[in-house]
């Protein structure tokens, strides 16, 4: 069931990208028009139907370089530019809230729940564009249909798999800190109260059995966390409560949000060497992106459009030093993807490029972008 996990990583980080980029817009003042147009063509790129049945596709986890890039396209979807370092932020940011909400699932079922809890935001940022909302319904009933009737045990490798993906990922951020659930080296905190999984008992008691399975002795213990059962098991259906609050926007509230590399993270390099090692990418992994790249073009202001520059930081300058204190094992430099030797290769991609719908009539470039591989060398 590893092979499932890639639907589930891809669709909660992108929520988690769409939180902050839509704080991001209301903290620097875009005028609503601007911010609405950024929202809807990120939104409606992300579940674009052929993207989906790409990713629903059975596979394994590609590299954080791979999927770095997608998502790199995919900020960029739009009229707004994001700067090296703005972008390194936000995808700290989303990584490392995913992370703390894997982590946090009661049961590995309920990864499932994060995940419509991050649809269900997105429905809301995109309420007034019908069209838009009918793609992520679509989306909504792929999940069902694909994960619905997975077993417990298939949950827990989907959940092992997310957390191995995680595991050097020790960033710290700020809302997590102050809110007490990230320690100072960057590793959560996970809570010993609460309710407990559906479907399970509050600790306390023990319970033999003789030989026959009749109970013959109670013994009641103290647990040292202060457990309680859940009121009801969160909807798994298309429109419901989830009970789950993970994977809600906890951006909604307005607070600033900053990243700091931990110790931990700076010493990881001898783990962390995919991120820093001169990686062409393995063939799988370009046979990945070359399927999902040619969904995601990234636009560019056409006619009377103005684009515009977010900044993940609260001024230039701290967006300047960011990125020239970066550790090196950290850093998503975009990957070059050569393509240009392998005919099959050249083929497929010419194929993929001619499936592409251009929405809009581009500005003259001197053919730059015309072809897709050109394009993918140049990310």
């Amino acid at each position: 069931m590893a092979a499932r996990a890639l639907p589930l990583l891809f669709l909660n980080l992108g929520g988690e990208m769409l939180y902050i980029l839509d704080q991001r817009l209301r903290a620097q003042s875009i005028p609503g028009e601007k911010a609405r147009k950024v929202m809807n063509d990120i939104i409606t790129t992300m579940f674009n139907k052929k993207f989906m049945e790409e990713l629903f596709k059975p596979q394994e986890l590609y590299s954080k370089k791979a999927l770095r890039t997608v998502y790199d396209r995919l900020a960029h979807a739009s009229i707004m530019r994001l700067n090296q370092a703005s972008m390194d932020k936000l995808y700290d940011l989303m990584t490392m809230a995913f992370k703390y909400q894997v982590l946090l699932c009661p049961r590995p079922k309920d990864i499932l729940l994060v995940t419509f809890n991050h649809l269900d935001t997105i429905k809301d940022f995109i309420h007034d564009a019908p069209g838009i909302l009918n793609q992520v319904d679509e989306t909504f009933r792929q999940l069902i249909e694909t994960y619905g009737a997975l077993s417990a045990g298939e949950f827990q490798l989907i959940r092992q798999t997310l957390l191995v993906f995680f595991q050097d990922m020790h960033i710290r951020v700020s809302i997590f800190l102050k809110d007490k659930v990230q320690n100072s080296n960057g590793r959560f905190v996970l809570p010993i109260s609460g309710p407990v999984p559906w479907g399970t008992e509050v600790p306390g008691l023990i319970r033999m059995f003789n030989q026959n399975g009749d109970e013959v002795k109670r013994t009641e213990f103290t647990t040292a966390g202060n457990y309680v059962t859940p009121r009801r098991e969160g909807s798994f259906d298309l429109y419901g409560d989830r009970v789950l609050k993970l994977g809600t926007n906890m951006y909604s509230v307005s607070r600033p949000v900053e990243t700091h590399m931990s110790g931990s993270s700076k010493n990881s390099a001898s783990r962390a060497k995919e991120n820093i090692a001169p990686n062409p990418l393995a063939k799988e992994e370009l046979n990945f992106l070359a399927r999902l790249l040619g969904g995601l073009e990234v636009k560019k202001p056409g006619g009377s459009e103005m684009g515009f520059r977010l900044n993940l930081f609260t001024t230039d300058e701290e967006e300047e030093h960011a990125a020239l204190t970066r550790p090196e094992e950290l850093s998503y430099q975009v990957v070059n993807i050569e393509a240009t030797q392998e005919p099959g290769r050249r083929a497929e991609l010419s194929r993929i490029l001619g499936e592409l719908e251009v929405a809009e009539p581009r500005p003259e470039s001197g053919g730059k972008g015309e072809d897709l591989l050109a394009l993918m060398d140049g990310l």
